[in-house]
């Protein structure tokens, strides 16, 4: 619960130009009038930088410790050292600026890092004077951080300084825990996603929900970039795999993405109101029945079968499933597109072919609006629909960190990520075998298009083929690595170089730097292979195709895993001796008299 001043830009935008021209004569970086984003960021980087000045002015000045995330704050960085403030910096990029446009250009971009003009990239994308504010403000602070090792080797050749440390994002864990109830948890929201579906295929449910697998993908709209792209191509694929090989599950896949609409789609309504006649229409007829039941046993008979149901309750579910019928295929988007013929997901849709057929064993769903509580058609926060579903699919091929597959780890949903991915590689560095937890990595840095896709349609396919017993003990292992992202334990490491760089301008006592850090390994979970058969903890039946000899107790995996496990940092602790830190200069070399000695 930090305390919060918030700095009105706009009340000082009279000062624009003056400090446009401060900002030329100080740092040689010009700002054009048109760029609203870039003149926001000038006003605020000033007024940042008056602020911190008032402060250090104080009879008393605290020790100030300014840490500033992004392009649009950095300039009230690069002013506080220009100023010569006693203010310790640290600079934090969770994405490079021209990384980010040049992924959106389709270009191999990390195999081709150390070749690129970033001058001449940057200028033809009309963003050189943005860039120049963020790669001031990466030289100029004192220690420059990002999220990732895949980042960092970005900022190293694009930003020309090499990051000082890495600080990877964490989640607040304990809002997400659910402790023994997260499977539980899951089955209620897949029941409400069921009764989407249920409304959405009215007409056309040949298929059984409960084999019925759930992806989804959501995010941003960057089709190539989020990997939008190789997941349909790969979806249509797993297709052409589930349908040769007779398979009776059904995939309907996702696609959650905010796109430019103009209202929902007449069909994708009709279905929810078609689903709701029909509930109404069998409670009516229930209601009948039970009464007229409840009626002949108050007499001591038994009911005549034949009698319970009369011409009128015929007619009613006669005129129900009338209804139901359907001259025309589930819609895909279930709103209505302002540029539906440009629209690179409905495009690729049209290409391979997946139009949610009753021959197709994946189906699609592209949802171009943020999931709400209130919404008619999908009633459900964004945190309820990630249990309800079964796998999370991220092939992204630009993403410094993925939150997205880090908020289904904590949930206890399986995931698939990349190694061009913060999360992917984090995870792939700290456990032994990902996949054996949920977290299967997709290799889109050494492996061509094709490749990955192939590889990805082996990841679906194998999910595909998973007993319901395996896929229940897998989300077990997937939510016990929620330590690992934890906050509590990933602040550690910026907590203890947050001090470091306060000796700046503030001398310490060593004895408040004393922390420890060390690497570990996830363990390969001992039921693997292959995946055990029977939990009697997760579910109290079991299905006729489980066998009773392969027993698997989750309590002493679970066990196992604790004693294997360690936390990624210990937290500080108040007695021992402190470590050794040296402050990196903002040119990159070593500043001795910055260093906090044994």
């Amino acid at each position: 619960d930090p305390y919060v001043v918030l700095i009105d830009v706009a009340f000082t935008a009279w000062n624009l130009d003056k400090w446009k021209k401060e900002l030329w004569d100080n740092f040689s970086i010009g700002v054009p009038w048109f760029d609203r984003e870039a003149n926001d960021a000038v006003l605020f980087g000033f007024l940042t930088a008056w602020l911190l000045g008032e402060v250090a002015q104080c009879e008393e000045p605290p020790h100030i410790l300014a840490h500033f995330h992004e392009w649009l704050a950095g300039l009230g960085l690069a002013l506080c050292r220009q100023r010569q403030l006693p203010v310790a910096t640290i600079f934090t990029t969770h994405a490079t600026l021209l990384g980010r446009y040049l992924c959106a250009g389709s270009v191999d971009f990390y195999n081709n890092l150390a070749d690129f003009n970033v001058d001449k990239e940057a200028g033809d994308r009309q963003i050189y004077h943005r860039y120049c504010l963020e790669r001031t403000a990466a030289r100029c602070a004192h220690v420059f951080t990002t999220v990732s090792q895949i980042t960092a080797v970005e900022a190293e050749h694009l930003l020309k300084r090499k990051p000082d440390i890495i600080t990877p994002n964490g989640l607040n864990v304990k809002k997400f825990s659910a402790m023994h109830e997260f499977q539980n948890l899951h089955a209620q929201s897949k029941n409400r996603i069921q009764e989407f579906i249920r409304g959405h295929f009215y007409g056309h449910l040949d298929f059984n929900l409960d084999k019925c697998l759930f992806l989804f993908i959501a995010g941003r709209y960057e089709f190539s970039n989020k990997g939008a792209d190789i997941f349909l191509e790969a979806l249509a694929r797993l297709n052409y795999l589930l349908r040769v090989n007779h398979s009776d599950v059904t995939v309907v896949a996702f696609f959650i993405m905010p796109a430019r609409t103009n209202n929902f789609n007449v069909e994708t309504l009709k279905g929810q109101a078609v689903r709701k006649q029909l509930w109404d229409t069998a409670q009516t007829v229930k209601e009948r029945f039970g009464k007229k039941l409840y009626e002949s046993l108050l007499v001591g008979q038994l009911p005549d079968v034949s009698k319970m149901l009369d011409k009128d309750d015929f007619t009613m579910m006669k005129r129900a499933i009338f209804a139901t019928q359907r001259q025309c295929q589930p819609p895909i988007c279930t709103h209505n597109m302002l540029e539906d013929s440009n629209d690179p997901i409905l495009t690729c849709i049209r290409r391979i072919g997946l139009f949610n057929s009753s021959a197709d064993r994946v189906k699609v769903i592209f949802h171009p609006e943020f999931l709400s509580s209130t919404s008619p058609l999908l009633p459900m926060d964004y945190e309820e629909f990630v249990r309800g579903c079964h796998l999370g699919v991220f092939p992204s091929y630009y993403e410094p960190w993925g939150y997205t597959p880090a908020e289904c780890t904590v949930m206890g949903i399986p995931s698939i990520s990349t190694n061009l991915s913060g999360f992917g590689c984090f995870m792939e560095e700290h456990i032994a075998d990902p996949s054996a937890y949920g977290i299967y990595i997709l290799d889109r840095r050494y492996r061509g298009v094709d490749e990955s896709c192939n590889q990805l349609t082996s990841y679906l396919f194998q999910f595909c083929q998973q007993s319901r017993r395996a896929r229940i003990i897998q989300r077990n292992r997937t939510e016990r690595l929620s330590d690992l992202l934890d906050w509590r334990y990933l602040g550690v490491c910026l907590s203890k170089h947050s001090h470091g760089v306060l000796s700046v301008s503030h001398p310490l006592n060593p004895t408040n730097l004393s922390f420890q850090a060390q690497g570990f390994r996830y363990p390969r979970p001992a039921s693997v292979p292959p995946s055990p058969s029977l939990s009697r903890h997760s579910s109290p039946r079991q299905s006729e195709a489980e066998e009773d000899d392969d027993r698997y107790d989750e309590d002493a995996e679970a066990e196992k895993d604790r004693l294997n496990i360690r936390q990624p940092l210990t937290l500080p602790s108040k007695k021992g001796p402190a470590l050794p830190y040296t402050l990196p200069g903002a040119n990159g070399e070593k500043n001795g008299a910055a260093s906090v000695k044994n």
